[in-house]
């Protein structure tokens, strides 16, 4: 087997060379991180989960004009995805005050806000990933106006879908982050949602009970982080009520190998007819 050659590997991503040129295979871990990875762990087939929901997204956000780079889902950690040149822009999109901007503002977690907000964080690891302003996205040169223009009608169009999309399953969208990026027909490039959409970079409520159904379980130490991401998928339609899902492959390897030798040794224990 061809050993594929890796592109780059971030918290909860790697991507490696694609099979055709200008795509990527984008293959999900199970690796947790918070507060700029300053903790981290592993939230038990998270990958798999996130690969099955993100697909799910962006399959329908394609279908009302969304362009993403997703092309196709290859195995239960691995997508394949067309090679974007990244805005070094992270889009948090807020319905309900929750996080960094209950801290900033004095806003009581759980207060609706008047109106959505959009907010702009310059990727940089190093830097804590600061806030920054539509000046200093012109200014440095990180999107054009019009880029920007069209990330922020997007990230609104993403909203309002996912918003009613995840209301209809009865989980409330408190916020969540886009990622875009620059796909280059020759001299000339347009932006495209990018990245992944799921609970490791969305706030999930239960409507009913306020339980978080996302990374926050985490963050907060609050546990049942697996189980939480399972019910997301579950309420999506993505595994059934009495499914028990395939979280790690090596396991479900090991267990049906497991299975496989028992049924032999029944089979052995046989008298001959």
């Amino acid at each position: 087997m061809t050993r594929r050659r890796q592109i780059y590997e971030g918290k909860a991503k790697i991507l490696y060379e694609g099979p055709e040129p200008g795509t990527l295979i984008q293959y999900f871990k199970d690796d947790a991180t918070a507060f700029n990875a300053q903790k981290k762990g592993t939230i038990s087939g998270k990958g798999v989960l996130n690969n099955r929901i993100s697909e799910h997204v962006f399959t329908l956000l394609s279908t009302i004009g969304i362009p993403t780079h997703f092309i196709r889902r290859l195995n239960m950690r691995e997508q394949l995805v067309r090679q974007v040149e990244i805005i070094p822009i992270e889009v948090v999109v807020r319905n309900v005050a929750a996080g960094s901007i209950s801290k900033r503002l004095g806003i009581e977690e759980g207060t609706m806000l008047p109106r959505t907000i959009l907010e702009y964080y310059y990727k940089d690891d190093s830097l804590g990933d600061p806030m920054v302003a539509d000046e200093h996205i012109a200014a440095f040169g990180w999107a054009s106006q019009e880029e920007m223009h069209d990330i922020a009608d997007m990230a609104i169009r993403v909203n309002d879908f996912l918003a009613g999309m995840f209301a209809g399953v009865g989980i409330r969208l408190v916020d969540f982050k886009l990622e875009f990026g620059r796909l280059f027909d020759g001299d000339y490039s347009r932006v495209i949602l990018a990245d992944e959409i799921s609970p490791d970079g969305c706030r999930l409520w239960d409507m009913k009970t306020g339980n978080k159904l996302d990374k926050d379980r985490f963050r907060r130490d609050l546990g049942g982080e697996a189980e939480a991401y399972q019910e997301v998928a579950r309420r999506l339609g993505l595994l059934s009520d009495d499914e028990a899902a395939v979280l790690d492959l090596e396991e479900h390897r090991k267990a049906r190998g497991q299975a496989q030798a028992k049924d032999a040794a029944k089979d052995a224990d046989k008298p001959a007819s």
